[in-house]
């Protein structure tokens, strides 16, 4: 139902040019895609609204060569993803790999504490595309077959990706205080 809801907002943006139709989309959303960018950026909240901002920017000059070949937030991740690794490869242009690694485990935090805050340092412990199947996966409901779509790597890598992401922020978590309960 919720696909057919999104076909329908969809048709009338592209038909119609019905904005309003597009602010719906974006409202339903805006949460899961800036939640998807704070994951990705270890906490960083201006990035992360930078970021789903370009994104629903280019989804909305886009919306036309939408096929409904996957749902329509598949389509939406596989956008956040471009926008965040064409953010990393411009980042890379100007800084070295070891700039970018240290500024993703030091970046500035959104004011949150406990378990939150120490979920985005064990975030920023993974490489880029492990983090980000561990994002869709766990914080975001996606399935395998869809981080796959969303990413373009196999089923498979996706899956291998998932298992040295969690054995990576099990040990990391264990070595900072945390049991494993």
């Amino acid at each position: 139902m919720s696909q057919l809801n999104d076909i329908s907002l969809i048709a009338q943006v592209v038909m119609f040019h019905n904005n309003r139709a597009f602010d719906q989309l974006v409202r339903k959303y805006q949460s899961p895609v800036r939640r998807f960018f704070l994951n990705l950026t270890c906490g960083d909240s201006e990035l992360s609204d930078d970021l789903a901002q370009d994104t629903f920017i280019r989804a909305y000059t886009s919306l036309a060569s939408f096929k409904n070949l996957s749902s329509f937030s598949t389509w939406l991740y596989r956008i956040a993803y471009n926008q965040y690794y064409d953010y990393l490869r411009s980042r890379k242009e100007t800084d070295d790999l070891d700039t970018t690694r240290v500024d993703a485990q030091c970046s500035v935090r959104q004011p949150d504490t406990g378990l939150q805050s120490d979920l985005h340092r064990a975030l920023a412990t993974l490489r880029d595309i492990e983090r980000t199947c561990i994002t869709l996966f766990y914080l975001e409901d996606q399935s395998i077959d869809k981080i796959a779509s969303i990413t373009g790597c196999p089923t498979g890598t996706v899956k291998s990706h998932l298992s040295r992401a969690k054995e990576k922020m099990a040990t990391y978590l264990k070595q900072n205080g945390y049991d494993g309960k």
